[in-house]
């Protein structure tokens, strides 16, 4: 149940993401009829990158490893790009800002939601069932 919640989230974080890189930098362009293949896109080679950027750096380079997350971002947004009709991202700035700025919501969405969302909501679901399950 919690992996599927997260899914959810990440799914949803990821869409806030690229809605708000569209709007805030110049060099981004989200296409209305491409938007979900691009965030298709993205959502799974971001979950697909984290885990290979990730034992990269753990091997090659361990105090990289904090900054796994925004290289994979970076990559997922690259690879989304490639699909014609869904995100176009263009100019230093906007590849410069645009990873940056999708990390930090889905990462700090991710732990919001995750910390105060899921969890409370997977703890009230236990806590009902040990309930009910003593009054048997």
């Amino acid at each position: 149940m919690r992996f599927l919640l997260n899914i959810l989230a990440q799914i949803v974080l990821a869409a806030i993401a690229l809605v708000v890189i569209h709007f805030a930098l110049s060099g981004v362009t989200l296409h209305l009829a491409g938007f979900f293949i691009a965030l298709g896109v993205f959502t799974l080679a971001h979950a697909i990158l984290r885990p290979v950027v990730m034992k990269l750096a753990e091997r090659y380079a361990a105090p990289l490893t904090g900054g796994v997350g925004l290289v994979a971002t970076l990559l997922a947004l690259w690879i989304a790009t490639l699909f014609k009709g869904g995100i176009v991202i263009s100019g230093l700035q906007a590849w410069l800002l645009a990873p940056a700025i999708v990390w930090v919501i889905t990462a700090l969405g991710g732990w919001i939601v995750g910390k105060f969302v899921i969890d409370r909501r997977l703890e009230k679901r236990d806590l009902a069932r040990k309930i009910a399950h003593s009054k048997k």
